[in-house]
């Protein structure tokens, strides 16, 4: 086997052409990788790239978790927060201070809870149907 080197033939993938023809090395990134090959077919020059094999580098999860919806989460975080509601909801407006928790009767989309604060005035309710950001605190 000889050993790789400036000027000596080696086959890989032509980015040009894109099929694996026979390329000079142009240039060597170290003593066995080359850095700049160039096509004898096409004469382009271009960087050296290593073909990983496929199978070699994917692995199969046998664990996988089925994958849950967006819609499905905002009601699964529904049915939490709606099982520890402890109080009425109070009814929204954009003046008054919300808490963590705190449920809210908002006059187009109903019912929520306020999951978390954005800012001193932004706050993100989850409705039965979907999440949303509202003002409170003006």
């Amino acid at each position: 086997m000889s050993k790789l080197g400036v000027g000596k033939e080696i086959v890989t993938n032509c980015s040009k052409c894109k099929l694996e023809l026979a390329h000079i090395i142009v240039a060597m990134r170290d003593e066995v990788t080359p850095y700049k090959v160039q096509c004898k077919t096409c004469k382009s020059t271009h960087a050296f790239k290593i073909k990983k094999a496929a199978t070699a580098t994917r692995k199969k999860s046998t664990t996988r978790k089925p994958r849950v919806s967006a819609e499905q989460k905002i009601m699964n975080l529904w049915d939490e927060a709606k099982s520890k509601q402890t109080e009425d909801a109070a009814p929204y407006s954009i003046r008054t201070k919300f808490e963590i928790g705190q449920f809210i009767d908002h006059p187009k989309f109903g019912e929520g809870v306020v999951d978390k604060h954005i800012d001193n005035n932004k706050i993100e309710v989850v409705f039965q149907k979907d999440i949303r950001v509202l003002i409170h605190n003006k």
